[in-house]
């Protein structure tokens, strides 16, 4: 196990590492600071990264998929954004303007040294995903679909009930 030079703490990418391996994801460690994992979903292959970044204790999570907004389609996409993150508990999305990438955003605080647990890591990744599933398509309605952020949203939020 890797000891940080801050404090003796053991590096939180270990456990992110495990946590792939038990799960049979992809997973490689890119630098001391970075894990890269691969995790296919129903939408999209998402390309998710954990780095520990020592000097802030802060354990960050970014989950991107790949949809590129084109230039024409980013401000409908930032409307969309705003209306998806307000109704988020945890996490955010964000677009890229200098390459219309899109990614999904978490941080673990883990300040004091207080260590991360492997419980953790799934519950930050599985929101992640469970974030990105849900809202795929509403990003596919706007950048292809043409419809504005309201309509996108509007029609994932549909719920149907009973059986047809």
């Amino acid at each position: 196990m890797s000891v940080s030079s801050n404090g003796g703490r053991a590096n939180p990418l270990e456990v992110v590492e495990r946590m792939a391996i038990e799960h049979n994801w992809a997973v490689a460690r890119l630098t001391e600071a970075e894990v890269a994992l691969a995790v296919n979903g129903a939408w999209a292959s998402y390309q998710v990264s954990f780095d520990w970044m020592e000097e802030t204790e802060l354990l960050h999570l970014a989950c991107a998929f790949e949809i590129k907004v084109p230039p024409l389609r980013l401000s409908e996409v930032q409307r969309l954004i705003v209306s998806i993150n307000e109704q988020l508990w945890i996490g955010h999305f964000d677009v890229w303007t200098d390459n219309g990438m899109i990614t999904y955003r978490h941080a673990l605080l883990l300040a004091g040294g207080l260590a991360v647990s492997g419980r953790q890591c799934e519950v930050a990744l599985g929101s992640a995903l469970d974030a990105c599933e849900r809202y795929y398509p509403t990003f596919q309605s706007v950048i292809w679909g043409g419809r504005t952020a309201r309509e996108a949203l509007d029609a994932v939020m549909f719920e149907t009930r009973g059986v047809a």
